[in-house]
């Protein structure tokens, strides 16, 4: 080893002894007499110090040479400071260097190695490996990794076996885009990367294998945004001979043990929400719980009273925003603003104040009377000094459009705290979506998830309204991990895909190996996957899963460090068997 000690673990205790440290120049004082390095390494930082009646005058020389992220290799002896630094652990000691070496000079970064950078975030993804030395990167890696570990640790002790699955699988249509993969031994023909290990768990079920996991990296090629990347890493567990209730318990042990791991918190038992309820409520299958701001269905109290954009709604929902009736025009004309935002879809938004003096206030005062503001507060549950706001429209627009109104007034009104964890489980999922552009149904989760036993009546006559036996668990608003009960028969598949649209002969030749091995003695069984990088993120306390992988992705699915995607030779193309024009 070059060093005896890193650069975060020297102490008092040490004083008196000879250390030999290596690492990279953070910053430099020079006085003239004296020189001070900052030397830093994965662990810590400690100051190196240079004295002219200490030193020979060639390591002064050397001291005064060297530059920000020069690699150093430095001996001498530790002594206790005079100017202790109490924000530093190793603040109480310094080293008066006896020997130096420049182990490889530096040039001046492109940006400042702190952690208040002045590096946009284009200059620090294109020189990651830069960016990935400063403490704040850095430690987001540390706690992915102790997660991993933490995970790892959990599963095995519930006796699940660790399993790799192929990364170079076949193309299915049902989902997101495959990337897909060339095969230059199969001209014509291609691999796909694998968007979950799905197939393949199951297959292992049925192998009796009965409790498996793998931490796995995924492949989506879809458009991108802060909690997405084209590759991601999966925790995917699957187990034999259960029911949704044991996967509950099972997986939401996991994620209570890595709470009290990592952030030293207990939970008790998570709360359990139906699908219908919480589009009801919050207008989102992922609600954030950590604040009120509930749903109230105000159709009966609105409509019919003479105000068009109301009486002509599907729906009218108002939600109620504590201490707020003393909002400006400008504020509330800037939630307007909001809610027309294209993103958002409404066409306007209609307020209430209750105000302090006990009357009310709204922007449709002319269609309703005292008495009829004041049924819509009672209803709201609103008292004197909040504020009632109301969209109204189409039901699935409106919900839509009112759960982002309600995450916003949880903004501006500081209940979105991040050190707040609510964790929730979302079931009763519909097990079907209708598609007006294909105008036929798609799996809400996936093909493969078990319909409800007593809505099973419904596969042929009624498909819309059946339900899944599938779960999401949801943190702060976040989808952090989903699965179901799978099918595990040959015939209910069957029926799956044919109601999906497949014929015989497409789900014969994309899944006929699943459906095949479920002759065989399939035994019943469901699992779940957590999204790994939205955990971490959540944890850290950061929106994007970017700040915890190595090297990410931009917004545009391009690796600006090494230049990728990039285009390849003629010969390669030519080899593959591909013709694309010009090369």
């Amino acid at each position: 080893m070059l060093r005896t000690h890193t650069c975060g673990e020297l102490r008092l205790e040490h004083v008196g002894t000879t250390v030999t440290l290596c690492g990279w120049v953070q910053r430099l004082r020079d006085k003239g007499g004296m020189a001070w390095i900052d030397l830093r390494d994965r662990y810590g930082l400690t100051q190196l110090m240079f004295d002219e009646g200490a030193t020979a005058a060639d390591i002064q020389k050397m001291a005064q040479g060297v530059g920000r992220e020069f690699v150093l290799k430095a001996t001498g002896e530790v002594i206790e400071r005079v100017s202790k630094n109490p924000k530093m652990p190793t603040g109480d000691i310094e080293i008066r260097v006896t020997a130096m070496e420049v182990l490889n000079p530096a040039k001046v970064p492109p940006f400042i190695i702190e952690d208040e950078t002045d590096g946009g975030d284009e200059l620090r993804m294109k020189y990651r490996y830069l960016d990935l030395r400063r403490n704040s990167v850095r430690s987001n890696l540390e706690l992915r990794h102790r997660m991993m570990q933490y995970t790892r640790r959990y599963l095995d002790g519930n006796k699940f076996i660790e399993v790799e699955t192929p990364v170079l699988i076949k193309s299915t249509p049902e989902g997101a885009r495959d990337f897909v993969v060339p095969s230059r031994m199969n001209p014509g023909e291609f691999y796909a990367l694998p968007q979950s290990p799905q197939t393949f768990k199951q297959l292992l079920m049925v192998s009796g294998f009965d409790r498996y996991f793998q931490i796995v990296k995924c492949f989506r090629d879809e458009d991108l945004r802060a909690d997405r990347q084209p590759e991601f890493t999966q925790i995917d567990c699957e187990m034999s001979f259960v029911g949704q209730e044991d996967i509950l318990n099972i997986f939401e042990g996991l994620v209570k043990s890595l709470f009290k791991e990592e952030k030293g918190l207990e939970f008790g038992a998570f709360p359990r929400m139906s699908y219908d309820e919480a589009m009801a409520k919050y207008g989102s299958d992922k609600p954030d719980i950590r604040f009120g701001m509930e749903f109230v269905e105000l159709n009966a109290l609105t409509q019919g009273k003479g105000f068009q954009v109301f009486d002509a709604a599907e729906l009218v929902v108002g939600i109620c925003a504590k201490g707020c009736a003393e909002y400006t025009r400008k504020e509330l004309d800037g939630l307007t603003d909001f809610v027309r935002r294209p993103q958002v879809g409404a066409k306007g938004m209609v307020y209430l104040k209750c105000n302090t003096d006990g009357t009310f206030k709204s922007s449709v005062d002319k269609f309703y009377s005292e008495d009829q503001l004041k049924e819509w507060a009672v209803a709201c549950g609103a008292e004197a000094g909040d504020l009632i706001l109301v969209l109204a429209g189409d039901k699935d627009q409106t919900r839509k459009a009112m759960n982002e109104l309600r995450l916003e007034m949880g903004n501006k009104l500081g209940l979105r705290k991040r050190d707040d964890f609510k964790p929730l489980w979302v079931l009763d999922f519909p097990l079907l979506e209708w598609d007006e552009e294909t105008k036929r149904f798609h799996a809400m989760h996936h093909p493969f998830t078990a319909p409800k036993k007593e809505d099973m009546k419904l596969l042929e006559t009624d498909p819309g309204a059946i339900r899944a036996n599938a779960y999401d668990m949801v943190i702060n608003g976040v989808e952090v991990g989903g699965g179901s009960i799978r099918i595990h028969d040959r015939p209910t598949q069957q029926l799956m895909f044919k109601t999906l649209g497949f014929t015989d002969e497409e789900a014969k030749k994309q899944f006929g190996f699943l459906m095949e091995a479920f002759e065989y003695g399939a035994p019943p069984h469901g699992g779940i996957a957590f999204g790994f990088d939205r955990l971490c993120s959540l944890f850290g306390g950061v929106d994007s899963i970017r700040d915890f992988i190595a090297f990410p992705k931009n917004n545009s699915g391009r690796d600006v460090m090494i230049d990728s995607p990039s285009t390849i030779s003629a010969e390669q193309l030519k080899e593959l068997n591909i013709s694309v024009g010009k090369v």
